[in-house]
């Protein structure tokens, strides 16, 4: 399984993993602009960099989760996690119905808000690209590197253990949310950078309220729009037998 690793004490916030992302992705050029706000995620922008308060410069992304709730979540089957790693997304199978974005817990899917046919976009770790994903390629400090999830993941380690009065002693997406295929190591505390408590528990598990209410979410929606569809052409026929019974007494 494919993974990239991520060093956050070697970032320098250069910005060339965002650009090479949106070049790679065909992007508009906005997309590209530097944005270190935790809302720089959107359709046009599948990585970003979040500037902490401890003036270290996070890369944000789709985690690429082993047991992911965007597929759990998703009821068309357009998201789904692949044997090499990536969670891909199908747009020709989305309906845009934006459970994937309420069953994420990194709260990574953004939507086609400016579009006439609106639909998810996120990042696929560059599935298709010979080399491997555009953002690591063009990393001018090694902040990134692409692999081996377990191979990654013991490097990772072995620097830790290596120089462990610069990093942390952990590996952030190791075990979090059952584990990611996007490795976080760093110098400072991120568990503040993850939005709400992650914990260890595998996404699908921690995520099933919300995935088991699809279906009566959606059932109810439905119900709602056919009773007011009744209600509404119950009304217009009785106008109109009523204005046809005035016609009848004018005449």
């Amino acid at each position: 399984m494919k993974a990239i690793l991520y060093d956050v004490k070697r970032c320098k916030g250069c910005m060339k993993c965002v650009e090479a992302c949106c070049v790679s992705n065909e992007l508009s050029e906005e997309g590209s602009r530097a944005c270190f706000t935790r809302e720089g995620l959107s359709d046009q922008r599948f990585t970003t960099l979040t500037l902490t308060e401890d003036e270290r410069f996070v890369r944000q992304q789709c985690m690429h989760c082993i047991e992911p709730s965007c597929e759990a979540a998703c009821i068309v089957g357009a998201i789904r996690k692949t044997p090499e790693g990536p969670v891909v997304y199908d747009a020709d199978k989305c309906i845009g119905c934006r459970y994937c974005m309420l069953a994420c817990p990194f709260e990574v899917p953004r939507y086609e808000w400016k579009s006439n046919h609106p639909f998810i976009a996120k990042c696929q770790m560059c599935v298709d690209r010979e080399g491997g994903p555009a953002c690591v390629e063009a990393c001018p400090h090694f902040a990134a590197e692409y692999g081996d999830r377990d191979a990654l993941l013991a490097k990772a380690k072995r620097r830790i253990g290596k120089h462990p009065d610069q990093y942390r002693p952990k590996v952030w997406g190791e075990l979090d949310a059952g584990g990611t295929c996007v490795l976080y190591v760093s110098d400072v505390d991120l568990d503040e950078f993850w939005p709400g408590n992650i914990g260890e528990t595998s996404i699908p598990e921690m995520t099933w309220p919300v995935v088991e209410k699809t279906p009566f979410l959606f059932a109810g929606v439905a119900g709602t729009v056919s009773a007011l569809s009744w209600v509404i052409h119950r009304r217009n026929r009785l106008a109109a037998e009523k204005a046809e019974g005035d016609e009848n007494d004018a005449a």
